[in-house]
């Protein structure tokens, strides 16, 4: 059963005719015939009666009639509502990213998103950048935001957002000392709060490596907002993208220097599947990312 034979159906039952049925549907009489004999054999039952030369609906007929009808109206339902998502994006997107990015990092992006299109729902999945790649590739988010770089070949890669890591202590802290940045060597003389894992730990760790450098390391956190409050506490100093300790420095908690003899990017990028046809709805949603963060980084 296909909407072709149904729409053949609904025109005989009309016309009470198989030939003007035809004429209507650009068909040959033997065509439309044909159609309505192969609904018949499917639903088991005789739809029309075609005796003393008139055609009419049989009570099977009449009782299809209704579903045929609502399933054509469905059709043009669902085809009016997918050529309107296409004008207007609708339905639903769903983001991958980490603690750090959904807080300080996508807001902005968000908040103009819906400001534009307050029609489509937008779910956030946070998680780290391992278990983000994978949904996107599992389709479970539609893209994820992750550090750079991203190296795996299934994916098309926007980069949306430039950051640096600063180093990071309490206002009053000595490694601060009216200095407008640090060199690496002074900051491993003091406790350090480091992030357990991730791209942000792997550019540290390569770093002190080179330098030959063996740092005193206070604790390992799985989270950059915890990280910043242990700082703040005086538990050590840390490493983090500055984008993400702009309101506590404003506040006066923290404050940070820059790396004076080294620069650690951190430099963040959608991600989604090559081979994914993006709804209009996500691919506005990748154009604003890109529009605001571009005009940030220019201001």
């Amino acid at each position: 059963m296909d909407f072709d034979q149904l729409n053949s159906f609904i025109e005989v039952a009309k016309h009470n005719s198989f030939s003007r049925a035809a004429e209507k549907c650009f068909r040959t009489q033997p065509a439309i015939s044909s159609q309505i004999r192969a609904l018949e054999d499917e639903v088991g039952a005789k739809l029309f009666d075609r005796s003393g030369g008139k055609v009419s609906l049989t009570a099977a007929g009449k009782a299809f009639q209704k579903y045929a009808e609502d399933m054509m109206e469905s059709k043009r339902r669902i085809i009016s509502s997918m050529a309107e998502m296409e004008r207007i994006p609708r339905g639903e997107i769903v983001v991958g990213a980490n603690e750090g990015t959904c807080l300080h990092v996508l807001p902005e992006v968000f908040g103009e998103f819906k400001k534009l299109y307050p029609n489509v729902a937008v779910g956030i999945k946070r998680s780290e950048r391992i278990r983000i790649l994978e949904s996107v590739i599992d389709n479970s988010v539609d893209f994820g935001v992750v550090s750079m770089p991203v190296e795996d070949s299934r994916f098309t890669v926007k980069v949306i957002h430039r950051d640096e890591l600063v180093v990071i202590a309490p206002p009053d802290h000595p490694i601060m000392n009216d200095k407008k940045q640090v060199a690496i060597q002074d900051v491993v003389k003091f406790p350090l709060l480091l992030p357990k894992f991730g791209k942000t730990r792997d550019a540290i760790d390569e770093l002190l490596h080179a330098r030959k450098l063996k740092p005193n390391v206070s604790m390992e956190l799985d989270s950059s907002e915890l990280l910043k409050r242990f700082v703040a506490a005086g538990v050590g100093i840390g490493f983090i993208a500055r984008s993400n300790a702009l309101s506590d420095i404003k506040a006066k908690i923290l404050a940070a220097l820059p790396i004076a003899d080294a620069q650690i990017k951190r430099d963040l990028a959608l991600v989604f599947r090559k081979d994914k046809a993006l709804s209009r709805a996500a691919l506005a949603f990748i154009d604003i990312a890109v529009k605001i963060k571009a005009a940030e980084a220019k201001a």
